[in-house]
């Protein structure tokens, strides 16, 4: 047998992704937090038996690209533990994690006594405990102050309630815990029809379609730098830490062109939590290569087989325990996605959009409650989001591109392309998208309605910061601007950054304006006070805090 047809082989990737989607949408629904019914911050993926990504959902890239370390995590230590019926929790962000909210399940398949597949889902579960409310305090500077970490392990009975006792919130964390055991259930049922699919042919083709995309890029090696603010809110923390990347295409020989993304010279690990383990590196390459090279190239294992991953153990890219590592997952995968993304432009001009607003803009915000209990007694309460900002403004189209230098525009072409030229008389900008969230956060803005009911909080302002976006032939989209007011005393962290460094622009664009935090007590604006862009403080009832989230970098020579 030949193997499946190129049409037989579409129609099983699309029904091993449709499994993966319905176990997003079953968690979703069956949900507690609004974390995971309205903002939808968890992720699902299906995996060969021993544990190669097969097919995900279109979910957190920060989440799937990391979730095959989990999954072989899981695999290694308990994995010929489980049998039907059974299922594994993990969250150490040193097995395969990413940071301790994000709770990793992972469930066997089997066809009779046969190991057919996993199923995987990864839910950010709003408190898990720790120094400060929403288990990313600002100032942490060892894991252990992040909240209770999960080696890879059965999930019973015992190990749900010490995850609950872990929990300011019990009550939510049941809820989305059941929804996550719930939803691997439907998704064993529909793998199981696939028992005797030709999955190594889904890898195959994976691997085609990438070793196709790198024979047509042009062979050589280009670097960039780019930086994080700072690692936290400490006097000592206040300093950039520098990224560098250095990408390497190689179209080789016999085995076929490889992919090399050298982290060498980024800065070591540093005290704070804006440090991130490697599985969170090699998920925003994972993100880079599908989103840069070809948006269209599937989503398995395959297609990361010629690429390869460098860092140095012990730096802010591949952290050590037991370094903090929260804001890692969030921050740190921003500016990976940067600075892989600076690289590439260079070689792939007019492929590569500006830069994003390159943060996640967290927000953690949780009080002891006043009487809200159903007794009269006080109900803890914890609320976690990120908010949108800029995307960069992006290239023109393979079609708007000319090979035919137009007149009085040539030194704008140079900048622009390896060949092609952009002919501004016809083609036309594509500036980017404004108030979303990007690179590696696929999350939804929380509606207001869905916040104000669950929590004692007031949006008093939520609109576009106009003016935000870098100028460009396609400009930046625009951050956005919101008071959030508290309407009980509450402690809050925020965990942000491009606050000090600017989205940067391509080709001729300008940056995108830099991102701001405020404190207005009682909401006088009087006396506003500017946070720093990491921070974890106490707000009375009254009190508003301000975010004005960074715009994307322009793309093109500014039409002004």
């Amino acid at each position: 047998m030949n193997g499946p047809t190129p049409a037989e082989l579409q129609v099983l990737i699309a029904g091993l992704s449709g499994v993966a989607e319905e176990v997003g949408a079953v968690l979703q629904r069956s949900a507690f937090s609004p974390n995971i019914k309205e903002r939808a911050d968890c992720s699902a993926a299906v995996f060969t038996p021993d544990g190669q990504l097969l097919a995900q959902a279109e979910h957190i890239p920060v989440h799937l690209g990391s979730m095959p370390a989990s999954v072989s995590a899981v695999i290694g230590a308990v994995g010929d533990q489980l049998g039907p019926g059974d299922q594994a929790i993990v969250n150490d962000p040193f097995a395969g994690g990413t940071h301790l909210n994000d709770v990793t399940v992972v469930a066997p398949c089997f066809d009779g006594d046969r190991l057919i597949g996993w199923v995987a889902n990864r839910a950010h579960h709003a408190d898990l405990g720790g120094a400060a409310p929403g288990s990313l305090p600002a100032d942490a500077t060892e894991i252990h102050q992040e909240g209770l970490r999960i080696p890879p392990m059965r999930l019973t009975s015992e190990v749900r309630a010490l995850l609950l006792a872990a929990s300011r919130t019990p009550w939510e964390r049941a809820g989305d815990l059941d929804a996550q055991v719930g939803a691997n259930v439907v998704g064993v049922a529909r793998l199981a029809r696939f028992a005797d699919a030709p999955v190594g042919a889904v890898l195959a083709y994976g691997e085609r379609r990438c070793q196709a995309v790198l024979r047509a890029a042009p062979q050589g090696r280009w670097s960039a730098s780019d930086r994080l603010d700072s690692t936290g809110p400490g006097v000592d923390q206040q300093h950039p830490a520098t990224l560098c990347c250095e990408v390497t295409i190689d179209h080789g020989d016999r085995d076929g062109p490889t992919i090399t993304f050298d982290f060498t010279g980024t800065d070591p690990q540093r005290s704070g939590n804006t440090n991130a383990v490697r599985a969170v590196t090699e998920s925003a390459v994972a993100y880079v290569v599908r989103s840069v090279l070809d948006p269209t190239l599937p989503a398995n294992a395959g297609v990361m087989r010629p690429v390869r991953v460098v860092t140095a153990e012990g730096s802010v890219v591949d952290a050590r325990f037991p370094v903090a590592v929260g804001a890692g997952n969030v921050e740190v995968s921003q500016r990976v996605v940067d600075v892989c993304c600076r690289a590439l432009a260079e070689v792939l001009r007019g492929q590569v959009p500006a830069a994003s607003q390159g943060t996640m803009n967290n927000l953690l915000i949780g009080g002891p409650g006043v009487g809200s209990g159903p007794g009269g007694e006080a109900e803890p309460w914890v609320y976690y989001e990120t908010v949108g900002g800029g995307q960069g403004g992006r290239p023109p189209r393979p079609g708007d591109r000319s090979r035919t230098p137009l007149p009085g525009q040539s030194g704008i072409h140079t900048a622009m392309t390896n060949t092609d030229q952009v002919d501004y008389r016809s083609a036309e900008p594509r500036p980017g998208q404004s108030g979303i969230h990007t690179a590696m956060t696929n999350t939804r803005n929380t509606p207001i309605e869905a916040l104000e009911r669950a929590f004692p909080l007031r949006v008093l302002r939520y609109r576009l910061r106009r003016g935000s976006g870098g100028a460009g032939w396609s400009a930046g989209g625009e951050g956005i601007e919101r008071d959030l007011q508290v309407l009980e005393d509450a402690t809050v962290s925020l965990i942000t950054e491009r606050r000090v460094s600017q989205p940067w622009g391509l080709a001729g664009g300008e940056p995108g304006a830099i991102g701001e935090n405020w404190l207005l007590p009682a909401g006088d604006e009087a006396q506003a006070e500017r946070l720093p862009d990491k921070c974890t403080i106490q707000l009375k009832a009254g009190d508003v805090l301000r975010m004005l989230t960074p715009g994307g970098g322009g793309w093109g020579m500014p039409t002004s």
